[in-house]
């Protein structure tokens, strides 16, 4: 990685049939060292998911409508964001696998905190990329028809959400901004590290990004799934510092497959420090056994992180499934 690398130029990651990553040779592992990975033994299955706020008797029901901003996280990459009266919600996967086919894949180890009756009127999706446990055919074809969001993406799924019934679709390079439910909203997609792939022979044939969303008094920041490296610091510098950045911090191990596609711990805690964000919320954990670490790991290794690297333990949680933020 160049030091003197900047900020890609919107087009600059797509050679005319595939998306890359400019400041690196690729987001992924090599797929020899993938395939030997996955086809040796996985190690015990995570214990039952421990008592917290997405297992209690009383449902958590979030107001239909919120003009406070209000941030819930219900599981893995998917997070309800409310705010002046919008309702958005990122990576949403409510099916019980994430995989190719129904029924079949990873299974979910705890279920979303809000569930699917009470979960608000959504106006506006936002899919950070095309992989299994981030894009959900199932529960995009039920939002189409519940509610006929906006999906903003990256480049090239389109034609994928128009085969699920939407009409309503965006879709942005790098630094591209849309506006595309309210005049105050403006969505910016911003580079992430990563790759994408549903298929035999689609791979990087659409681009994975992070996304910026700004209000005249908020702005948030959702990094998507994503390693560790020079954008965090491009973004601060090009659209300034977050009042909240929702950051991965799992499935991370082995770190020698794992570091160029997915954050650990310490790599968020450095991302938020980039960042310079009031406050970071870690996603992207205990929802899926994905990778080999446990299932609690990544909450005990961020608070690690955040002693070595100096950051108060309120500026950067792992919440509870069904936690709530709210930005006064």
């Amino acid at each position: 990685m160049s030091a003197s690398f900047g900020p890609p130029r919107p087009g600059a990651n797509f050679d005319g049939r595939r998306f890359s990553n400019p400041w690196h040779d690729h987001g992924q592992t090599s797929r020899f060292g993938l395939w030997r990975w996955l086809l040796r033994p996985r190690g015990p299955d995570w214990p039952p998911a421990a008592p917290d706020a997405a297992n209690t008797d009383t449902p958590k029901i979030p107001p239909r409508r919120s003009h406070a901003p209000r941030v819930t996280w219900i599981g893995h990459a998917c997070v309800l964001i409310q705010i002046d009266g919008l309702n958005l919600i990122t990576d949403p996967v409510y099916a019980a696998r994430v995989g190719p086919l129904p029924g079949i894949g990873v299974r979910r180890h705890t279920p979303p905190a809000i569930d699917w009756h009470y979960l608000p009127p959504i106006d506006l999706v936002l899919i950070s990329h095309a992989h299994y446990d981030h894009l959900d055919r199932a529960t995009i074809t039920a939002l189409v028809r519940r509610d006929d969001p906006v999906f903003v993406a990256g480049l090239g799924l389109d034609a994928w959400f128009a085969r699920r019934g939407s009409r309503r679709i965006v879709t942005l390079d790098w630094w591209h901004s849309a506006r595309p439910t309210a005049e105050d909203l403006a969505i910016t997609a911003v580079p992430a590290q990563h790759w994408s792939r549903r298929g035999l022979f689609d791979r990087n044939r659409s681009l994975w990004a992070g996304f910026w969303i700004e209000t005249p008094e908020r702005r948030l920041y959702f990094a998507g799934d994503t390693g560790y490296g020079p954008h965090f610091r491009w973004i601060r510098e090009r659209l300034g510092t977050p009042d909240l950045a929702l950051l991965p911090i799992g499935a991370y191990e082995p770190r020698e497959l794992m570091r160029r596609q997915h954050m650990n711990p310490d790599d968020a805690v450095k991302a938020h420090r980039d960042l310079e964000a009031r406050r970071s919320v870690g996603i992207h954990f205990a929802t899926f056994k994905l990778t080999d670490e446990g299932r609690d790991q990544p909450a005990h290794d961020l608070a690690a992180a955040r002693q070595r690297h100096g950051v108060h333990d309120d500026a950067f949680v792992a919440p509870q499934f069904g936690q709530v933020f709210e930005l006064g």
